[in-house]
C-alpha cells in the first residue's frame, strides 16, 4: 500500500487530522496475520518515519477481520540449522519493537481476534491495550507447545506488566485468555463491547495519554530476591510433575533466565535471544513443529466441505455416549440423547452438567447448555439431526437392528456414524439400504480431553460421507483421521500389544508403579497400567478377546480377577490402582537405570512393531498421518515427533 509513508505490503498506513498514525497489519497473500521476518522488516522502516515525524500518537491494530497477530511464522523456523543465526535475528526483533517502546508519541494496541505470541509481544511494548470484548478474543503465550518460550522480549514484559509469577504461569501453561480474565490479570487495559467502539477507545487513549496499569506491590515482588528464587524452586517443582526437562527444556531454560537475570532488562533480552535461539534448532523443538503442522494438516481434512452441524442425535447413554453428547453441546450443537429408560439417561446429564460448570464456570452459560442437551427415549431426534451417532454395546446384531429403526426415519444429508471401538464397518452396514453411508466416529476416553477422531471407512463408504465426518470432527474442535475399517483401527491396534506387554510384566513379578515409571521416562504421559484403568479393564478385557498377542490365557485372567472383584478402573473407583476425585494412587519410583531401560524397550517393541505393520497396511493415508494419530490417540512422546518420525530417526542415526 501506497501512502506518504512509501509503499509497504504488510501493513496499511492511515495519519489522520488529530496526527494519530493509524498502522494496521495486514499480511500479504494470507488470511491471518503472522510475523513474518518481512513483516517485522516493514515495521522497522515504518517506525524510522515515525520517529522522525514525531505524531501525536501511534495505534496499531489489525486488518485482517478475524484477529490481530498469531505470532511468528512457524513456517520460518525450520530454514535454520545454526543457533547463533536464530539469535541474531531475535536481537533485530528486539531492536524494531524496542524502538516501538521507546517511541515519543502515545503508543495503542487496539486488538480483536487473537493475540498470541509476538503478536501478543508487539501489543506489549506499546504504552496501554484497549480489546473487543468478544469470545473470539484470546491473548497468551503457546511457545513452550512448540518447544521454545517467548522470543520478541515476552519474558521480560509481561513479566513487568503483571508481576513474575502470573507473568511466567502464563507462559508456562500456554493458556489462551479470554478478554475479560486478560484484563483482571492486567494483560489487556480496556475493554470495549462493540467493534466501532475499538477505533474510539483507542484514539481516546492516545488524546489522554493512558498507560497500562502497574502490577501490585506484592505481584511486583516476585520479581525480585529472594520472593523469585522461593517461586522459581516452585514453579520448577510443578513444571516437571507435567514435563521431564530431558525431553522438554523450554520452560525450564525459560524459567533459569527469569530467576537469574530478571533484575537486569539487557541481560534478560540477550539471554532470550541466546537460549531461544538455542532451543529452536534442537530435536524437541523440530519435532514439536512437526506435529503442529500435521494438526493443521489434520484441520485441513475437516475444511471445504459444505456440512454445517446444528442438530445430533446419540443413541446409548453410557460413558462414552453421554460425554460425546456433552461435548457437542459445549461445541454450540443442540443434542438429543437417547437410551432404552430415561433412568440411564440420567447419569449422562449429571456428568454433563459437571463438565459445563467447569467449563463455562457462569450460571447463565451452564444452564443455556443444559437446555440443549434433551433426553429422548422415543428417539424423535433423529428426524431433525445433521449426525446420528450409535453408542450402544459392542453387539453387530444389537447395532444392524437399531440402524434398520433409524435409517427410515434419517434426513437425507444425515450421517450415520457408529463408535464402535471393534467392528468391521463391512459387518455392521450390510443390512442398510445405504451403506455408503455408515462410517465410524471413534472418540477416544475422556472425550473432553481426548483432541482425536478416527473416522472410520469400510469398504462400501463413499467419499462424500467420510469428507462430512471430517467436518463435523472439525466443527467440534477435534482432529478428524480418516481411517480403514480393521481390527482396531490404527489407535487401539497399536495399544493392544503395548497394553498386553505390560500385562506380561506384572505376571513376571514386575511391579505396575516401576512399568509406568519406565514408560513415562520414555516419554508417555502415563504408563500402561494406569491407561487401562482409564481406558476401563472391561474394554481392556474385549482388546485382549480381539487384538492380543502373547499368553492371552494369563492376560485374561489377570483382567477377569479384577472385572469379577467389580474393579473395572477409573470409572469404578479402582482397578490395578484406588482413584480418587479422578487421580490415581500410583506412587512415583525410580528408573533412572539400566533396568528401566529394559523395561521399556519391553513396552514399546511391541507398540512400534505394530506402528510399522500398520503403515504396512495402509491403515491410514501415509506415515505422517500415523505419526499424527498415534501421538494424538495414545500421547506417545511427543518430542519425538511421531512413531513412523522416531524409527526413521533412530535408523538413520544407527546407519
Amino acid at each position: 500500500m501506497t501512502t506518504r509513508f512509501g509503499s509497504h505490503d504488510h501493513w496499511q498506513i492511515e495519519h489522520d487530522v488529530h496526527d494519530i498514525v493509524w498502522l494496521n497489519c495486514d499480511r500479504k497473500g494470507e488470511s491471518s496475520n503472522s510475523l513474518s521476518r518481512e513483516v517485522i522488516t516493514e515495521l522497522g522502516e515504518i517506525l524510522s518515519i515515525i520517529e522522525t515525524i514525531e505524531p501525536a500518537g501511534l495505534v496499531i491494530g489489525s486488518a485482517k477481520p478475524g484477529s490481530f497477530i498469531l505470532g511468528a511464522d512457524i513456517r520460518e523456523f525450520d530454514e535454520f540449522d545454526d543457533a547463533d543465526a536464530v539469535s541474531d535475528l531475535i536481537r533485530q526483533g528486539h531492536e524494531v519493537f524496542a524502538r516501538l517502546e521507546n517511541l515519543s508519541c502515545h503508543t495503542v494496541a487496539a486488538i480483536h481476534g487473537f493475540a498470541l505470541g509476538g503478536g501478543l509481544e508487539l501489543a506489549l511494548c506499546c504504552d496501554y491495550i484497549v480489546a473487543l470484548n468478544v469470545p473470539e478474543t484470546r491473548v497468551g503465550f503457546p511457545e513452550v507447545k512448540l518447544g521454545i518460550f517467548p522470543g520478541l522480549g515476552g519474558t521480560t514484559r509481561i513479566t513487568e506488566r503483571v508481576g513474575g509469577l502470573a507473568g511466567m504461569q502464563l507462559m508456562l501453561t500456554t493458556r489462551n485468555l479470554r478478554a475479560p480474565a486478560a484484563r483482571g490479570m492486567g494483560v489487556i487495559d480496556e475493554l470495549v463491547d462493540e467493534f466501532s467502539s475499538l477505533h474510539w477507545a483507542a484514539r481516546r487513549a492516545v488524546m489522554q495519554k493512558r498507560r497500562k496499569r502497574k502490577a501490585s506491590l506484592s505481584a511486583s515482588a516476585t520479581n525480585r530476591q529472594p520472593v523469585r528464587a522461593l517461586v522459581a524452586k516452585v514453579l520448577r517443582k510443578k513444571t516437571a510433575e507435567k514435563a521431564n526437562p530431558a525431553h522438554y527444556p523450554a520452560p525450564f531454560q525459560m524459567i533459569d533466565l527469569w530467576e537469574e537475570h530478571r533484575d537486569n532488562r539487557r541481560r534478560m533480552f540477550d539471554g532470550e535471544a541466546q537460549r531461544v535461539g538455542q532451543l529452536m534448532v534442537g530435536d524437541t523443538a523440530r519435532n514439536l513443529r512437526r506435529l503442529f503442522f500435521l494438526t493443521e494438516r489434520m484441520k485441513g481434512l475437516g475444511k471445504g466441505e459444505d456440512f454445517k452441524v446444528r442438530r445430533v442425535h446419540v443413541v446409548g447413554a453410557g460413558v462414552m455416549g453421554g460425554d460425546i453428547a456433552a461435548w457437542c453441546v459445549l461445541q454450540g450443537m443442540e443434542v438429543t440423547l437417547q437410551d432404552r429408560e430415561l433412568k440411564f439417561i440420567e447419569p449422562a446429564l449429571k456428568r454433563a452438567r459437571s463438565l459445563f460448570k467447569r467449563r463455562l464456570k457462569k450460571r447463565p452459560a451452564v444452564e443455556v447448555a443444559v437446555s440443549r442437551l434433551l433426553p429422548d427415549v422415543a428417539g424423535d431426534g433423529v428426524p431433525r439431526a445433521d449426525v446420528i451417532i450409535e453408542a450402544i454395546y459392542e453387539d453387530a446384531d444389537a447395532k444392524r437392528a437399531l440402524y434398520a429403526q433409524m435409517e427410515p426415519h434419517m434426513a437425507e444429508h444425515a450421517v450415520l456414524a457408529t463408535n464402535t471401538s471393534a467392528l468391521p464397518l463391512e459387518e455392521l452396514a450390510r443390512e442398510l439400504a445405504a451403506p455408503e453411508r455408515l462410517i465410524g466416529l471413534h472418540f477416544f476416553n475422556p472425550v473432553a480431553k481426548m483432541p482425536l477422531v478416527e473416522v472410520v471407512h469400510g469398504e462400501q463408504t463413499a467419499d462424500s460421507w467420510i469428507k462430512r465426518g471430517c467436518a463435523f470432527c472439525s466443527q467440534i474442535n477435534r482432529f478428524p483421521l480418516p481411517t480403514k475399517s480393521a481390527p482396531g483401527f490404527l489407535v487401539n491396534r497399536v495399544l493392544a500389544p503395548y497394553l498386553m506387554e505390560a500385562f506380561t510384566l506384572m505376571l513376571e513379578g514386575i511391579d505396575k508403579e516401576t512399568i509406568d515409571a519406565a514408560a513415562i521416562r520414555f516419554g508417555m504421559p502415563m504408563g500402561p497400567i494406569e491407561l487401562a484403568d482409564v481406558v476401563g479393564l472391561d474394554v481392556c478385557m474385549k482388546v485382549a478377546e480381539t487384538l492380543a498377542s502373547g499368553d492371552v490365557d494369563a492376560q485374561r485372567a489377570l483382567l477377569q480377577k479384577k472385572l469379577d472383584a467389580g474393579h473395572l478402573g477409573k470409572k469404578s473407583g479402582e482397578g490395578f490402582y484406588l482413584w480418587t476425585k479422578g487421580r490415581s494412587n500410583r506412587q512415583s519410583v525410580d528408573v533412572d537405570s539400566p533396568y528401566g531401560d529394559q523395561i521399556a524397550t519391553r513396552l514399546m517393541t511391541p507398540f512400534l512393531d505394530e506402528c510399522r505393520s500398520a503403515s504396512a497396511d495402509g491403515i491410514v493415508a501415509d506415515d505422517d498421518l500415523l505419526d499424527a494419530g498415534i501421538v494424538f490417540g495414545t500421547g506417545f512422546a511427543p518430542f519425538l515427533g511421531g512413531p513412523m518420525h522416531y524409527l526413521e530417526q533412530q535408523e538413520a542415526d544407527f546407519r
